[in-house]
């Protein structure tokens, strides 16, 4: 099998691949750090490919894709992405439209590019790195907040839409909390609960794939807190996402 992941130079896109590597999942690594990805591609024992994107430039997807179209790939994992901690009317605009690009528009491009490619043989997997946060309002995260509902209520769509065709595509959305990765350095915050291993996510995340499921929510304090969520009027789940999940300001772990 041959899997390509966007965001694997940190994280639980490396993770994802060392995992897969354990696997022999020959592998196609893209990340804007060729430094960083040159060392994984050095330490992983299948066969590596390397490519240097920034996909918040949509033309830069578009090349991606059309330099690996032509290879068995079977399985996409989007996980490229990042965060901005603080309040809407305060955060920098360009920042935010680099996310959006990002988080959103190239998840679109490659889910589609991808489905398209998969369908002509029926098979493959693609799985979404979401987040929680595509479940939630996101007050002093609220872009952030706001890609991952699309990309999850996306993924989701896609997913009865293959039902429907009897297709043997399968297509998944990974929704955990917090995780101890880069993303309250690249967000300029700190979430204010434990973060899960990304080893951990990374390696749950890929079974549960495997096993076709569609929300993969890897810890049970998440499971519940969404669960319980559901439950809440939209007022009251937004006192408490503004004022316990997160901490405002520049800290970092």
């Amino acid at each position: 099998m041959l899997a390509l992941i966007t965001g694997a130079s940190s994280g639980i896109g490396r993770d994802m691949a060392r995992y897969l590597a354990t696997k022999k999942i020959d592998l196609i690594l893209v990340a804007r750090s060729t430094e960083e990805l040159q060392k994984l591609q050095k330490k992983l024992p299948v066969n590596v490919e390397i490519y240097t994107y920034d996909l918040t430039q949509k033309e830069n997807v578009y090349e991606l894709f059309e330099k690996v179209k032509d290879k068995p790939i079977d399985i996409l994992i989007n996980n490229a992405g990042f965060g901005l901690f603080g309040e809407f009317i305060e955060t920098d605009l360009t920042r935010e439209l680099e996310m959006i690009d990002l988080n959103i528009v190239a998840y679109h491009i490659l889910t589609k590019l991808f489905l398209q490619k998969f369908a002509q043989k029926d098979s493959g997997y693609i799985l979404n790195v979401c987040s929680s946060a595509g479940f939630l309002p996101g007050p002093r995260l609220s872009t952030y907040y706001a890609t991952k509902n699309y990309v999850l209520k996306l993924t989701m769509a896609i997913y009865e839409e293959l039902r429907h065709r009897h297709s043997n595509i399968t297509i998944c959305a990974l929704c955990p909390g917090p995780v101890k990765t880069n993303f309250n350095k690249v967000a300029h915050g700190a979430f204010s609960i434990k973060g899960a291993e990304s080893s951990y996510v990374a390696q749950y995340a890929i079974e549960k794939m495997f096993k076709k499921k569609l929300i993969i929510v890897p810890t049970i304090s998440m499971k519940l807190g969404l669960f319980f969520a559901r439950f809440m009027p939209y007022k009251l789940l937004l006192k408490i996402v503004y004022q316990i999940q997160f901490r405002k300001g520049k800290k970092t772990k």
